[in-house]
């Protein structure tokens, strides 16, 4: 199970397919936000919306598909 924080609310989201955290053609991730006592319904997040829960942001090798083309 893996956390990342919606970095304008600093509510926490259970990432749900690691495999599409990592994949950088895919600009958005399923996940449910963690608030509360209930569990919440499964939606999808922008990549560029998230942060680790450090509030660092995330790899550019997870969210750019041109990350080996230099800066």
């Amino acid at each position: 199970m893996m956390f990342l924080k919606e970095e304008k609310s600093g509510d926490l989201i259970e990432v749900l397919s690691i495999s599409d955290l990592i994949d950088p053609l895919r600009n958005s991730i399923p996940g449910r936000f963690h608030a509360g006592e209930e569990m919440g319904e499964p939606k999808s997040f922008f990549k560029t919306a998230l942060v680790f829960p450090s509030n660092e942001a995330l790899p550019r090798c997870w969210v750019d598909p041109n990350y080996k083309q230099g800066a």
